[in-house]
C-alpha cells in the first residue's frame, strides 16, 4: 500500500496468527439470520458511520434481545485486531451472546483497509495517543453517539481489545477516561510504547524501550482533569510468537503506574506493580492470574492472565471467527465479570 505499510508487511504488524475468517457483508440494520457468522445470539445489528475532522470509521453496534430503552444498560467496547473486522471478532469472542444473557450493548469500531492495509489500529503513530485527536476521537465520538441514541449507564462503559486493538484499548483508557472506566487487553502495547511505525514492529517482538513508569506517568497526564482509576484486565499466552509477553508485563506496569497517581495524585505507592496474590488453575489450559490491589482500599486494580501454551489469540473463544482459541479460560466472560456487567 504505502511507504508505511511496506514497513509493516514482514510481520504483519500485530496480525494475530491464524486462519481468517470469511465475514459476509450486512445492510445498516437488521436482526441476524439463521446459517450465517452473525446467528449467535437473539439480538440484533446496527451499522454505520461516523465522521469528524481525522476522517470516518465504520462501526457496528449490537444491540441486546433485552434492551427496551427504559433502563440505562452497560456498554462494552470491543476494538478488533489486524486482518479483522467487527463481524468476526464478535464471532470469535461470542461477546454478543454473552451481552444477550446479560442485557448490555456491544460497540464495535472498525478500522477499515483505507487506513490500515491490514486493518490494524494505527496505535503507534503519535496523532492516535492523544485526547481530541485522530483515531481516539472516532472511537469517543462513537460512543458519544451511542450515548445520545441509547440508554447506556456511563458508569459502566468498558474497552477490550485484541492485539493491536488491546493497544489501542489502552490509548482509549488514557485519553478518555471520562467515557472508558475499565480496560482490557489481550496481547496488547502499553499507552505509547511506541511513537513509529518502526518502532511498533521491534517492540511487538521484543518489548518497548520507554520506561513503564514514564508511560504510566504520561498517561495519568493525558487523562487532565478526568483523571480516574482505571481498572485492568490483562491477558497474554506463553506461546504467542506475534507480540512478545514482556509487553504485558510493561503494560501492568504502565497501569499500575497510572493509576497510583489517579489514586490521590502522589508516586506513592498505594498501587504497584507487585502482585498482592496470585491464583494458578486450569481451564483446558493452565493459567496464573496475578491480583494487584490498592493498599489503602483493598479492592483489585489489575488482574493479569499468563496462560500456558496459548498463541496470539482470543482464549476461549470461538473458531467461528479468527484468531481465537476455543482452549484457555473463557477471556470474555472473565471480561464481563471484571467489568461488572
Amino acid at each position: 500500500m504505502n511507504r508505511v505499510l511496506s514497513v509493516l508487511l514482514p510481520s504483519l504488524l500485530l496480525a494475530a496468527c491464524g486462519q481468517q475468517a470469511q465475514v459476509p457483508s450486512a445492510p445498516a440494520s437488521e436482526a441476524p439470520s439463521a446459517g450465517t457468522i452473525r446467528a449467535q445470539a437473539t439480538g440484533y445489528w446496527v451499522s454505520g458511520t461516523y465522521s469528524n475532522a481525522y476522517g470516518a470509521r465504520y462501526y457496528r453496534l449490537w444491540v441486546p434481545a433485552g434492551y427496551d430503552g427504559a433502563t440505562a444498560r452497560p456498554m462494552m467496547v470491543m476494538l478488533h485486531g489486524c486482518t479483522q473486522d467487527g463481524y468476526d471478532f464478535a464471532a470469535g469472542t461470542r461477546m454478543n451472546t454473552i451481552a444477550d444473557a446479560r442485557n448490555f450493548l456491544v460497540l464495535y469500531p472498525e478500522q477499515g483497509t483505507a487506513y490500515n492495509g491490514y486493518d490494524c489500529w494505527n496505535w503507534f503513530y503519535d496523532v492516535n495517543q492523544h485526547r481530541g485527536s485522530g483515531e481516539p476521537s472516532l472511537i469517543a465520538g462513537m460512543i458519544s453517539w451511542v450515548k445520545s441514541n441509547y440508554r447506556v449507564d456511563s458508569a459502566r462503559v468498558g474497552v477490550a481489545g485484541l492485539s493491536a486493538g488491546a493497544a489501542m484499548a489502552n490509548i482509549m483508557g488514557c485519553t478518555y477516561p471520562d467515557h472508558i472506566r475499565k480496560v482490557a487487553a489481550s496481547a496488547g502495547i502499553m499507552y505509547r510504547g511506541a511513537t513509529t511505525a518502526s518502532g511498533a514492529t521491534s517492540t511487538q517482538s521484543s518489548g518497548s524501550i520507554y520506561d513503564p513508569n514514564e508511560r504510566g506517568t504520561s498517561c495519568s497526564n493525558e487523562m487532565g482533569s478526568a483523571r480516574r482509576v482505571i481498572p485492568t484486565l490483562l491477558f497474554h499466552g506463553t506461546s504467542d510468537s506475534t507480540v512478545s509477553i514482556t509487553n504485558t508485563h510493561q503494560t501492568a506496569a504502565q497501569w499500575a503506574q497510572a493509576n497510583d497517581l489517579a489514586y490521590d495524585g502522589l508516586d506513592d505507592g498505594d498501587i504497584d506493580n507487585t502482585a498482592d496474590a496470585t491464583v494458578t488453575g486450569t481451564a483446558c489450559r493452565s493459567y496464573t492470574r496475578y491480583d494487584y490491589k490498592n493498599s489503602v482500599t483493598g479492592a483489585t486494580v489489575l488482574q493479569k492472565y499468563v496462560i500456558s501454551g496459548l498463541g496470539h489469540a482470543w482464549s476461549g473463544g470461538s473458531t467461528a471467527g479468527s484468531y481465537s482459541d476455543p482452549c484457555g479460560p473463557d477471556a470474555s466472560t472473565l471480561v464481563a465479570n471484571f467489568f461488572g456487567f
